[in-house]
C-alpha cells in the first residue's frame, strides 16, 4: 500500500480522480485495498464475498459513513441519512408505497409523463439529455408519490439540485454544518439559497395537502397519517425530511441511469436496433403498460448493462462501530469501508471485457451464474434502495416509451466524462440531437 503524504495521506490523489484512484487501488492491492485520506483509514472491498459481509452478513457492525451524515445538512433525518432504530421505523412507514400492488398505477403515470415529453420534441432538435431526463423523472416522482404536478417548478428543482451537487466538496469538509451558515461566504449563500428553494417546493406540497384534506393513498398521505408510539403525528419537518429524500433520490438516480443509457445506445447501433425490434414486436405501435414489462427482457438488459458501466451510486460507505475482520486481517472501530459498484462492475475476473457494452451479460442464465454481489447498483442488505422495484419499472417504461418515437444521436467523437459527486453524472451534461423513428 502506497503511504501517501504526511497528514493528507492520499487525499489529493483521490480528489483529483476518485474513480481512477479507486480502480488503481484495487488493481494494486487486490480485493482489500487500504489507504488513508487525511486522518481517516479507508478499506476498499472489491470481492463480492466481502461486499456481502459488509452489507448483509455483518451489517450491524457498521453505520453510514461521513458523507451521508453530512448530507443531513440538506436531507435532515430522512430515510437515507438516519440510523437505527429510527431507520427501521421509517422504512416500515415508507415501504407500503413501493408494494407490488401499487406498481401498475405508477406505470400508467410513468408512461403518460414520458409520452408528454416525447410529444414536445421536434426532429433535429438539440437537447441536453441529462436535463430532459431530470425533468421527466422529477415529474414522475412528484405525480406517483406525491400526487403533485411540478411542471412549473422543474427547472427550479433541477437548478437547485445541480447547485448543491456541485458544492458536494463543501459538505465533506470538517465542520461543514457550521460553514454553510456563514453569512458572507459566497458558496454558503448559494447552498442556503438552493436548499431554501427545495424547501419552499416541498413544504408547499405538504401545506396544500394538509389544507385540502384529500387522501389519494399516495406516499405523502401515508406520511401525514402516520402516528408514533404515543399517537403523535409527524411534524412538518419530519414529513419534509422523508419527502425531500425520496423526491430527490427518486429522480436523480434514475435520470442519471437513463442519460448514460441513451449515450451507450447512441454509440452501439446494433444494440439500439435490437432494442427497437423488441419494442416493435411486443408493442406493435401502442404504448407500453405494466403488463408488458416481463415481455421486454432486452429493454431491461440494456438498462442493467448501462448501470453496470455507470452505476448512479458509484460508491457505498460504512463506518465500523465494531472491529471487523476481512480475510484474516482485523480492522479497528472507525475504519471506513468502501464498496464501489463502479470498481467491482469492471473487474475482468467477474466481467470479461469489462469496458464493453454488452446487454447479453444479463440473460437469465448469466445472472444466475454470477455472485449476487458482483452487481449491486442498488446496494444490498437491510439498507438496499427502498425504491429499487420502482426504479426498474420506471427505467424500462421510460426507455420503451421514448424509444418508440425517438433516437438520440450523440456525436461518436464525444466521450462524456463521469463526474463522481453524490451520483455519477456526465460532466458538463450530455448533448444529443433528436431523430424521429419511422
Amino acid at each position: 500500500m502506497k503511504r501517501g503524504l504526511p497528514v493528507l495521506g492520499r487525499l489529493l490523489e483521490f480528489r483529483r480522480d476518485p474513480l481512477g484512484f479507486l480502480q488503481a487501488a484495487a488493481a494494486a492491492d487486490g480485493d482489500v485495498a487500504r489507504f488513508r485520506l487525511g486522518a481517516q483509514n479507508i478499506v476498499l472491498l472489491s470481492h463480492p464475498d466481502d461486499i456481502r459481509d459488509l452489507l448483509v452478513t455483518h451489517n450491524t457492525r457498521f453505520v453510514k459513513n461521513r458523507m451521508l451524515h453530512r448530507a443531513r445538512i440538506l436531507l435532515g433525518e430522512g430515510l437515507l441519512t438516519s440510523e437505527e432504530p429510527r431507520h427501521t421505523r421509517q422504512r416500515k412507514l415508507v415501504q407500503p408505497a413501493f408494494y407490488r400492488e401499487r406498481l401498475p398505477g405508477y406505470a400508467n403515470a410513468m408512461v403518460e409523463q414520458s409520452e408528454r415529453a416525447a410529444a414536445h420534441w421536434q426532429p433535429g432538435q438539440a437537447l441536453q439529455l441529462n436535463e430532459e431526463m431530470m425533468r421527466l423523472t422529477l415529474g414522475i416522482v412528484a405525480d406517483t408519490l406525491f400526487s403533485a404536478q411540478v411542471d412549473d417548478t422543474a427547472a427550479t428543482v433541477g437548478a437547485a439540485l445541480t447547485e448543491i451537487l456541485e458544492m458536494f466538496d463543501l459538505l465533506m469538509l470538517p465542520m461543514s454544518e457550521y460553514v454553510v451558515r456563514l453569512p458572507l461566504l459566497p458558496v454558503a449563500r448559494r447552498f442556503r439559497r438552493a436548499r431554501r428553494q427545495l424547501d419552499d417546493i416541498v413544504y408547499g406540497i405538504i401545506a396544500r395537502r394538509r389544507q385540502s384534506g384529500h387522501d389519494p393513498g399516495d406516499l405523502l398521505a401515508m406520511l401525514l397519517a402516520a402516528r408514533d408510539e404515543d399517537g403523535q403525528p409527524m411534524t412538518d419537518t419530519e414529513v419534509r425530511d422523508e419527502a425531500l429524500t425520496l423526491f430527490l433520490a427518486g429522480h436523480e438516480t434514475t435520470a442519471t441511469a437513463l442519460t448514460w443509457t441513451w449515450y451507450l445506445l447512441s454509440q452501439h447501433p446494433e444494440v439500439e436496433a435490437r432494442l427497437h425490434v423488441e419494442l416493435d414486436e411486443v408493442l406493435a405501435g401502442r404504448r407500453p403498460t405494466f403488463d408488458d414489462c416481463p415481455r421486454l427482457p432486452y429493454t431491461e438488459m440494456v438498462l442493467a448493462e448501462s448501470m453496470r458501466l455507470y452505476p448512479p451510486a458509484w460508491a457505498i460507505g460504512r463506518r465500523a462501530i465494531q472491529p471487523h475482520t476481512v480475510r484474516g486481517r482485523q480492522f479497528s472501530v472507525d475504519t471506513i469501508f468502501l464498496a464501489s459498484p463502479y470498481v467491482t462492475h469492471r473487474i475482468a475476473a467477474l466481467w470479461p471485457e469489462p469496458e464493453k457494452f454488452d446487454p447479453e451479460r444479463f440473460r437469465p442464465a448469466a445472472r444466475e451464474a454470477r455472485h449476487r454481489f458482483a452487481y449491486f447498483p442498488f446496494g444490498g442488505g437491510p439498507r438496499v434502495c427502498i425504491g429499487e422495484r420502482f426504479a426498474w419499472l420506471e427505467g424500462v417504461l421510460v426507455l420503451a416509451t421514448l424509444a418508440r418515437h425517438w433516437r438520440f444521436q450523440v456525436e461518436p467523437s464525444h466521450c462524456p466524462v463521469p463526474l463522481p459527486l453524490i451520483t455519477l453524472r456526465p460532466k458538463d451534461g450530455l448533448r444529443a440531437t433528436l431523430a424521429r423513428r419511422s
